[in-house]
């Protein structure tokens, strides 16, 4: 075990390409974490997902040994953390598990929406903060200014700011010096009741659950039995080690430190992060805080495009929810799409990253239906419904008034580029609440309702600036509108699945979009296929699918006309009689397109 006084635990937090996976390449390099034919780039994101696309989605921590300039010996313990704002939470329960943190900034780009967010979080959590300025050695970086930006935007000094270049490993001394000199050390008695948080928890085939703690007092050791106080749990410790980054067993663990420890954990439930581990002979007298519990803000219909492969999904989401504390999933069920989830997420690519791990790890064909969000539905019976399924919508006659979720949005964006995110925000019937300058870049304050962000907001934010905005958001509250049930309906029967609750005063060109994409998907049968978009009873928008012709005057070479006129009618009658009797098929690509499209 470390003395705790020369232990120093500390977060990366950034925003999205800023340098905070690479910083920690080079911090564990320079510590001899890694031999150099080890290293690769963005060491700790070891999901496919995460390298494939550049980015951090599950923080990941590791345990350095570093000698000082004093001679002295001490233990870094690093969480690399992610900055797309969707995986604000793991950033929330990395810093309830340090004392510092390392604010990195690109010095080009200055400060951006989510290193706002994540510093705000960091001082709630009464962190101490050092500022870096990575990327000092590109031909655009502009210290000062962002040394200026730091302290007039988010209000902390910056004067000691570190100047380094993450890529090339330049001033990566100074910053393990500050971390040394500027970060307090952990506090705890090692002959106290063991007492340690639940930080993080995974599904391991081999171990079952591993669990990731930081002990806050006493000592957690192998033969141990622990109780994990809100499961009310208990159960015998087989394994206690740490990361480095790989995982190396150790005797113990004591206060201050962070890493893992197996117990023969079965149920994924169990292990409910934020929960606090203690000895079952000589518990704790109090529990640890914890965190709050993650409010899903986006939900969708999760179905198997087979129906045999149900129960696949099912296993399969209990061990990623295992994996992402901050998903949550119930059973439903489709008349188009068959059984399937409802699953809630904190925002669209966290839903995004959830399917395509669910296809890739677990190797399962999957359709997703349209994102919605929590709408309030306050009955004329004085009962207020929470729906997050169009289709769980009740009568119309029932409905006294519906209340949809607003956002408080903030988005930073290039002076030039202002005009059209303004125009952006007030298509999507936004209200501004402040509009202030840092620098040459804009500050824009506002207030949105989250159903227009969650089909394509951020994407046509990134189109309008050129990729230059950057957007951070937080649920703020609910409110009133003229919100109403869009229904499609193919020959006269409504899909389900592909309902959505609309803004009164969009729905007309929501459904006209809806429609026109349906009829390049839907197959040609024999007769014509009417697809409408209706708002109760009142259709809005209809295509027709033209009816595939057999050619019945084929056998007709000259004679009579009338003889031609009777096989024409003939057919007339034929196809009437079938589009009241027939069932059009709709083909599951067909609905993953439909369910693709945004606006």
């Amino acid at each position: 075990m470390a003395d705790p006084a020369h232990i120093r635990n500390f977060a990366i937090i950034a925003h999205i390409d800023h340098g905070k996976s690479t910083l920690a390449d080079r911090l564990i390099e320079h510590c001899g974490g890694l031999e150099k034919r080890e290293m690769t780039e963005q060491v700790l994101d070891s999901m496919e997902l995460e390298r494939e696309r550049g980015i951090t989605i599950k923080a990941q921590t590791v345990r350095l040994d570093y000698r000082a300039a004093d001679g002295q010996d001490y233990v870094l313990n690093l969480i690399d953390t992610p900055g797309h704002v969707d995986f604000a939470y793991e950033v929330n329960r990395s810093l309830a598990a340090c004392e510092g943190a390392l604010l990195v900034v690109d010095a080009s780009q200055g400060v951006e929406a989510q290193t706002l967010a994540n510093v705000y979080q960091a001082i709630d959590n009464d962190l101490e903060i050092v500022p870096v300025l990575n990327k000092i050695d590109l031909a655009s970086a502009e210290p000062d200014r962002v040394i200026a930006q730091i302290e007039d935007v988010i209000g902390i000094d910056a004067q000691d700011a570190l100047p380094i270049s993450a890529k090339t490993g330049m001033g990566i001394d100074g910053v393990l010096e500050a971390l040394v000199q500027r970060l307090p050390a952990p506090q705890g008695a090692a002959d106290a009741p063991l007492k340690a948080l639940l930080v993080d928890s995974w599904y391991d085939p081999y171990l079952g659950v591993v669990v990731l703690v930081r002990v806050v007092e006493g000592r957690v050791a192998k033969g141990m039995r622990i109780k994990l106080m809100a499961a009310d749990t208990t159960h015998l410790v087989d394994e206690v080690g740490i990361f480095r980054p790989k995982h190396t067993k150790v005797a113990a663990l004591g206060p201050g430190e962070i890493g893992y420890l197996t117990a023969s954990i079965k149920d994924v439930g169990e292990t409910q992060v934020g929960d606090t581990v203690t000895e079952e002979k000589r518990p704790t007298a109090a529990a640890l805080e914890g965190f709050k519990p993650s409010v899903s803000v986006v939900f969708c219909g999760i179905f198997p495009i087979d129906a045999a492969d149900f129960d696949d999904l099912r296993n399969s989401l209990a061990k990623l929810r295992l994996n992402d504390a901050s998903f949550q999933f119930e059973m439903e069920s489709s008349a188009a799409l068959g059984f399937g989830f409802r699953c809630g997420f904190l925002g669209l690519l966290h839903m995004e990253i959830v399917q395509q791990r669910l296809e890739r790890e677990f190797g399962l064909e999957l359709i997703t239906t349209a994102p919605s969000v929590i709408y309030r539905m306050h009955m004329t019976d004085g009962e207020m419904m929470e729906i997050h399924n169009p289709a769980d919508m009740p009568d119309p006659v029932k409905i006294a008034d519906i209340e949809e979720p607003w956002i408080r949005a903030t988005i930073l964006v290039p002076d030039e580029y202002l005009g059209q995110v303004l125009k952006l925000c007030e298509e999507r019937r936004g209200v501004q609440i402040n509009l202030t300058y840092v620098g040459n870049r804009a500050m824009v304050d506002y207030s949105l309702p989250l159903n227009e962000v969650v089909f394509d907001f951020y994407d046509r934010l990134k189109s309008v600036s050129r990729g230059y905005a950057s957007f951070d958001y937080h649920l703020d509250d609910y409110r009133k509108d003229d919100l109403v049930k869009m229904s499609i309906l193919v020959n006269g029967e409504e899909v389900d699945a592909l309902s959505t609750i609309v803004h009164r005063s969009r729905a007309e060109k929501r459904g006209r979009a809806m429609c026109e994409q349906l009829k390049d998907l839907v197959p040609r049968q024999l007769f014509a296929i009417a697809i409408q978009a209706a708002l109760g009873g009142r259709v809005i928008a209809r295509e027709t699918v033209r009816a595939l012709r057999k050619d019945v005057l084929a056998k007709c070479y000259g004679g009579d006309a009338s003889r031609k006129r009777k096989l024409l009618e003939k057919q007339k009658a034929g196809k009437k009689r079938m589009r009241t009797y027939g069932k059009v098929e709709i083909p599951q690509e067909a609905f993953i397109a439909a369910l693709r499209t945004g606006d």
